[in-house]
């Protein structure tokens, strides 16, 4: 086995104020998010986007210090597991790739590539599988690789998800338990688990296994736990028309506290690294909601970011891969499907079901429309929250 690298994938997001624009003209630049009809359009969309959204999103930014800590934290979480690989005898190198944001994927494969990586483990940093989160970065990298097979390792393979991990179940229970010992009656505290959301369509239509990872992954964390403590789960991030998977966090929560629920230990169940949707979203505003509502104690559980029980489960899932490869791109890319529609591979016109809403963004209703949705600021152009 030659040398070994590891690829860590990750979304991306700006680092600073003068980033925001430019980090959302590279996410809507990309057809995977939106797609319409003329390929030429694309990027005088994206500029539309960027220019007209970037002041609200600034503005979110600005409420969490003016830019993203997650390539910073990324980047910790990689030399902690670079130095735990090499204390165990492994000679690696874990290297960086974000998908809309420095460093970029294509980047760090050329690195690969450069320092005569013979053995790569690709690793997203998301536990659970979906479509629009690993799969987007498997589909970029198969897509970079079909391009230039040079920069193909001569040995890869590929972790589609990771949730059902012994360490990682543990590293959440101990977080968890944690803040629960926290509350005034830690016996009634109600663990609130929040998922990032993803329109229905993505479960329906394109055979996501995003739910029922994360309905699994909350019953397995809840039976490491080991307590009695009521919990329930719900799905963040919904914007726009289209049905996104539900109960929606803030309508959840407001139904709990009506139901005398006032001690919540909010665990961010989809995330391993403080970011937006966690410093800003869950920390800020549905903390308002609650207080509004009622709930009296808001225990907002920590991301697991550099947690040493963390790192060691990713050391533990990179030897495991390594020392025996199983997946490639082209199968992780298609083994999630029901149906062949993701990605699509020509325009369909018309308001077709799966057309019109299996990437729950805009697409299908036209470019007319897609300027209607900017400008209006509704509509699903939140799929990350990031606007």
């Amino acid at each position: 086995m030659g040398r070994l690298g590891v690829l860590l994938l990750n979304l991306g997001g700006p680092e600073q104020l003068s980033d925001v624009r430019p980090f959302l003209f590279n996410l809507f630049s990309d057809p995977e998010i939106i797609r319409i009809p003329i390929a030429a359009l694309q990027k005088p969309l994206a500029w539309i986007i960027s220019t007209s959204r970037s002041k609200k999103s600034q503005a979110n930014y600005q409420k969490i210090g003016g830019g993203s800590p997650l390539r910073r934290i990324t980047e910790d979480q990689a030399r902690a597991l670079e130095t735990q690989l090499r204390s165990q005898g492994e000679d690696a190198k874990v290297y960086i790739g974000m998908r809309y944001w420095h460093p970029f994927t294509e980047n760090a494969l050329a690195q690969i590539k450069q320092d005569g990586i013979e053995q790569l483990v690709i690793l997203p940093l998301y536990p659970q599988f979906s479509i629009s989160t690993s799969g987007s970065s498997f589909r970029l990298i198969e897509k970079i690789w079909k391009e230039n097979p040079q920069l193909q390792p001569p040995q890869y393979t590929v972790i589609a998800d990771w949730y059902q991990e012994p360490g990682y179940l543990n590293a959440m229970s101990a977080l968890i338990a944690t803040e629960i010992d926290k509350c005034p009656n830690p016996d009634r505290a109600h663990v609130f688990f929040s998922a990032h959301g993803v329109p229905v369509s993505y479960i329906k239509e394109a055979g996501d296994p995003y739910q029922a990872e994360i309905e699994d992954c909350t019953k397995l964390i809840m039976q490491t736990l080991g307590r009695k403590n009521e919990h329930s789960l719900a799905y963040q991030s919904k914007v726009g028309p289209v049905e996104w998977l539900q109960p929606y966090t803030e309508d959840a929560i407001v139904s709990l506290a009506a139901q005398g629920v006032d001690e919540l230990v909010v665990v961010p169940i989809s995330f391993v690294s403080e970011h937006i949707e966690t410093l800003e979203e869950i920390d800020i505003e549905y903390r308002e909601i609650a207080e509004a509502a009622g709930v009296h104690t808001f225990n907002r559980v920590p991301a697991l970011d550099t947690n040493p029980v963390f790192i060691q489960t990713l050391v533990d899932l990179v030897l495991r891969a390594a020392a025996a490869p199983s997946l490639d791109i082209d199968t992780v890319t298609q083994m999630k499907k029901k149906i062949k529609m993701y990605p699509q591979e020509k325009w369909e016109m018309g308001l077709t079901t799966a057309a019109e809403i299996w990437n729950g963004r805009l697409a299908m209703l036209g470019f007319i429309g897609v300027i209607v949705e900017i400008f209006s600021g509704r509509g699903p152009l939140h799929l990350f929250g990031i606007l």
